[in-house]
């Protein structure tokens, strides 16, 4: 029988600011939507690649907690980045959240992001099919 995509929601991350789910459960996994530095209120978050990145994982990890996962499920990440040049801050800061768990990553330099913001990540995971 064919599983039905479920949305995920949680208001400990910004709401969707068109017509997506902040993720998508479908079977035991997980599929978020990119993430960009805006509070759970949708304001944009001050400061630089540090600040904004730092709220990015945040968002993440709220997104992930609604469905039952951690950081640790992640099986891959997709980072896009507005400027090449602060990959190490970035790559710092996803260090810190994953700790010792190296989950496959793609790293991409686009020319602009949504709000002009400076980073955003989307994440697949495995979560537990019973949440």
């Amino acid at each position: 029988m064919k599983q039905q995509p479920q949305s995920i929601a949680t208001d400990k991350a910004p709401a969707a600011i068109g017509p997506y789910s902040q993720a998508i459960k479908l079977g035991n996994l997980l599929f978020t939507s990119g993430q960009i530095p805006l509070n759970a209120a949708g304001e944009l978050v001050e400061g630089g690649i540090e600040e904004q990145t730092h709220q990015v994982f945040r968002n993440l990890e709220a997104v992930l907690a609604e469905a039952g996962a951690t950081f640790q499920d992640v099986a891959k990440a997709t980072v896009f980045i507005k400027d090449m040049n602060q990959f190490a801050a970035v790559n710092a800061i996803y260090a810190s959240y994953f700790g010792d768990h190296k989950p496959a990553r793609s790293t991409v330099e686009v020319a602009r992001l949504p709000k002009d913001v400076l980073v955003e990540i989307e994440l697949i995971a495995s979560i537990n099919v019973e949440k």
